[in-house]
């Protein structure tokens, strides 16, 4: 047996005692080391179940752990690998899978969040959605953080940065700050727009050129080189707040990534889109075959631990009152909050 944490619906989890499961063919069994939440997590026990399935259900889509056991035809995997799953899972037949944007295939479904999830000590992973990642020196933790960092790393690309300009990262939250290593790993100069002063911190230690608060945003652009205009705007809060920033502070030819997700309508004034050549870009999950192995990359390239980042992987018996309630209540003083299935008392992770 092992313990999961189980959703039944709104504001019901609980953790309860479960039967291990066998891996089927092309399946690993994964002993989980760490399990990051988000706010998909705690909008689905708030208000859900919207994106997961029928109860009773374990979520966990940001997981990473060593294998246990291979199921029939698996290969290029060893048990005791340490391994970091993209959790996205993909049908491979349809006109998007062959175009390569396994993202938007017709069938997609995620681990944790439409097929049981990591929020376990045990979990059922495909192993096409695994990647070895003890190799690149990644501890538990900071493997777990791969499936949000490969999110980062799609979202970068959708935006089609110049190096001769500066990009604009509004909210340092989770992607957010992800997003900002990537830009510096690859030479971006990059202006964060952020509330909080704890995450403005985060984000320079991780490579910024300059964090501001919103209303200081022209300011920031103007130190930045490149004639103080962005070539591509990332608006990560998924507020309406963030992303009426975003398209005011756009000049003739930016790009707007929208990777928050926006509840509602609202009002886009199409005749200066068309006019001043404007993009509005969407951008969903990641593709695992181009954007894993680099997020996994860009996590090992930093020197030090994440600690910052993700400073406490807290029990599974703390998910709801220190994990998903904060996120809730917009009270989390951490941008990652992790949960260690197998530890029974809180442990610092520096």
């Amino acid at each position: 047996m092992m313990r999961a944490a189980v959703y039944r619906g709104v504001r019901d989890i609980t953790i309860e005692d479960l039967p291990i499961p066998t891996p089927g063919p092309g399946e690993i069994l994964i002993r989980i080391g760490a399990v990051g939440i988000c706010g998909t997590d705690a909008h689905e026990y708030e208000s859900g179940p919207q994106m997961f399935p029928l109860t009773p259900f374990t979520p966990g889509h940001e997981f990473a752990g060593h294998i246990v056991e291979l199921g029939p035809g698996v290969a290029g995997f060893a048990v005791g690998d340490l391994v970091a799953t993209g959790a996205g899972v993909s049908c491979g037949e349809c006109f998007w899978c062959r175009s390569g944007k396994t993202n938007l295939c017709k069938s997609y479904q995620t681990l944790g969040l439409q097929l049981q999830g990591g929020l376990a000590q045990f979990a059922l992973a495909p192993a096409n959605t695994c990647l070895e990642v003890g190799s690149l020196g990644l501890t538990l933790d900071s493997a777990a953080l791969a499936q949000p960092m490969s999110i980062a790393v799609h979202s970068m690309k959708r935006g089609r940065p110049d190096l001769n300009q500066p990009a604009m990262v509004i909210g340092a939250g989770g992607i957010g700050t992800f997003l900002i290593h990537a830009l510096a790993q690859h030479d971006v100069t990059t202006l964060v727009v952020e509330l909080d002063p704890m995450r403005r911190e985060v984000a320079m230690s991780l490579g910024a050129a300059g964090a501001v608060m919103p209303d200081d945003t022209n300011d920031g652009l103007g130190d930045l080189g490149g004639d103080g205009v962005p070539s591509v705007i990332y608006e990560v809060t998924g507020t309406p707040a963030g992303l009426d920033h975003a398209l005011s502070h756009t000049a003739p030819g930016t790009r707007v990534v929208v990777i928050g997700l926006q509840d509602g309508e609202h009002p886009i004034r199409f005749r200066e889109l068309a006019l001043r050549e404007i993009e509005l870009i969407g951008t969903n999950a990641h593709v695992f075959g181009a954007d894993f192995a680099e997020a996994a990359r860009l996590l090992s390239a930093r020197s030090g631990s994440w600690s910052d980042v993700a400073p406490v992987a807290f029990p599974l018996d703390d998910l709801v009152e220190h994990g998903l309630k904060p996120l809730i209540e917009g009270s989390a003083s951490r941008i990652k909050t992790l949960i260690d299935p197998w530890a029974s008392a809180v442990r610092d992770t520096t």
